[in-house]
């Protein structure tokens, strides 16, 4: 826990550095490493920055744009996971209990995807409401989102399961709860930071 504190005081004082920098130019390599120090600070960073990178160009230094990517990664995640939890549920030779994990599994991944859609939306409003009950509004979100990914991979426990396929399930399921995670803690850090 102090470990996380000090890492997202460093961010901070890196950002108002940045923010207050009387000629901040914002370069290719100052968005990559204020993803890198951004990304220190959760709990899966090398996943975090690998997700996050790509989108230098548009998160700039910006606490807000980074926390908004980290959001709909996971969002674009989320979805494409549910689809093509949809197409394996209709598969053929599927034991009844596979069957019925997957589609409740479908069932939370949907309530996710809603969940980190609002929770875009409401990122959308910082202006426009009071900026405490936003964040407030968004962590809660993010949270229930993260409680529907870990439900839907509860379904896939024990040993009544094809191994290859729970495993490839499961696996997808903790790459969205991670995604979740991080995007979480880069809320909170802009939280913090504004």
């Amino acid at each position: 826990m102090a470990d996380l504190t000090s890492k997202s005081l460093i961010l901070i004082a890196i950002s108002f550095f940045i923010n207050s920098s009387s000629a901040a130019t914002v370069t290719p390599q100052s968005s990559i490493e204020f993803i890198r120090t951004s990304c220190s600070t959760t709990t899966y960073p090398r996943l975090c920055y690998t997700s996050l990178s790509i989108h230098s160009r548009t998160i700039h230094t910006s606490p807000k744009l980074i926390a908004n990517a980290a959001l709909n990664v996971t969002l674009s995640s989320a979805k494409s996971t549910s689809t093509m939890m949809s197409k394996l549920s209709q598969s053929h030779g599927l034991k009844p209990k596979e069957v019925s994990a997957m589609k409740d599994c479908v069932e939370e991944l949907s309530d996710a995807v809603y969940e980190l859609r609002e929770s875009i939306d409401e990122m959308g409003h910082a202006k426009q409401s009071n900026f405490e009950v936003m964040i407030s509004d968004v962590r809660t979100w993010v949270s229930a989102a993260m409680t529907d990914e870990s439900t839907c991979s509860d379904g896939f426990a024990g040993n009544a399961m094809n191994g290859n396929l729970k495993r490839a399930i499961r696996g997808r399921i903790m790459n969205i709860a991670q995604l979740t995670s991080n995007a979480l803690a880069l809320v909170n850090n802009y939280a913090l930071i504004t």
